[in-house]
């Protein structure tokens, strides 16, 4: 067995020393053929699974091509991108118009507290279950949403995690993702942030990101021109 850390290496994520890293890869040397054959098929088996995800890819953003509006308009909610909005478009459609509100959205996906109520109390803060992928990709959005700094999420996050700990706030963070974008897909409207104001070097970044995003899938982004200085 390969041995990939050793109590001797620094936690801190410095790279080992050389005489270390040979001693962990040395068992690579003496590996038996059977293994190594072994090894040559699995890799080639996530070669595979890697081309087949990338074609898939490009056949979603073909179908949503005609959707260009819409795909943009929630990949540029903090939290989410390009491959995430496809993926919500993908389930709930392009204006969501199976869901006559958030609520009911959030209902459906099961991001919101369970409803289990005695004497005017409720004892149940689980979430109902709903659709499986659509909560997975909330979740891992409102778990990226919470880092994004001058954002109304971080806010949000750091005001209700000391009284609900971090899966709770997540999950209420993932119930304001989820009734965002309903009213931006079912609206026709953008994101505008709401928190402290973001510095115009993270505005930029993220734009050049999404705009490479958009671009790989084989979308045709065309950026507004820039307005000259008037002469004087």
């Amino acid at each position: 067995m390969i041995q990939w850390w050793s109590p001797r290496w620094p936690i801190s994520g410095c790279a080992p020393p050389p005489h270390d890293l040979a001693d962990a890869l040395g068992a690579c040397v003496t590996l038996h053929p059977v293994y190594r054959r072994l090894l040559h098929l699995t890799l080639t088996e996530l070669d595979l699974i890697t081309e087949q995800l990338g074609q898939l890819d490009q056949e979603m953003a073909s179908l949503l091509s005609t959707h260009h509006d819409a795909v943009t308009r929630l990949a540029e909610v903090p939290g989410l991108g390009v491959e995430s909005a496809q993926q919500i478009i993908a389930e709930v459609g392009v204006t969501a118009a199976t869901f006559p509100s958030d609520r009911q959205l959030a209902s459906w996906v099961g991001a919101c507290p369970g409803h289990h109520e005695s004497a005017g109390v409720n004892y149940s803060h689980r979430t109902p279950k709903g659709n499986r992928q659509m909560r997975r990709v909330l979740n891992q959005a409102a778990n990226a949403a919470v880092k994004a700094k001058g954002s109304i999420f971080a806010l949000v996050y750091r005001r209700l995690v000391p009284r609900l700990g971090h899966a709770q706030a997540i999950g209420a963070i993932a119930h304001r993702l989820c009734r965002l974008i309903w009213k931006i897909i079912h609206q026709g409207i953008r994101y505008e942030e709401r928190g402290p104001e973001v510095n115009v070097q993270a505005k930029k970044a993220r734009a050049r990101k999404m705009i490479r995003e958009l671009r790989s899938l084989g979308y045709r982004v065309e950026l507004p021109p820039t307005p000259s200085s008037n002469p004087a």
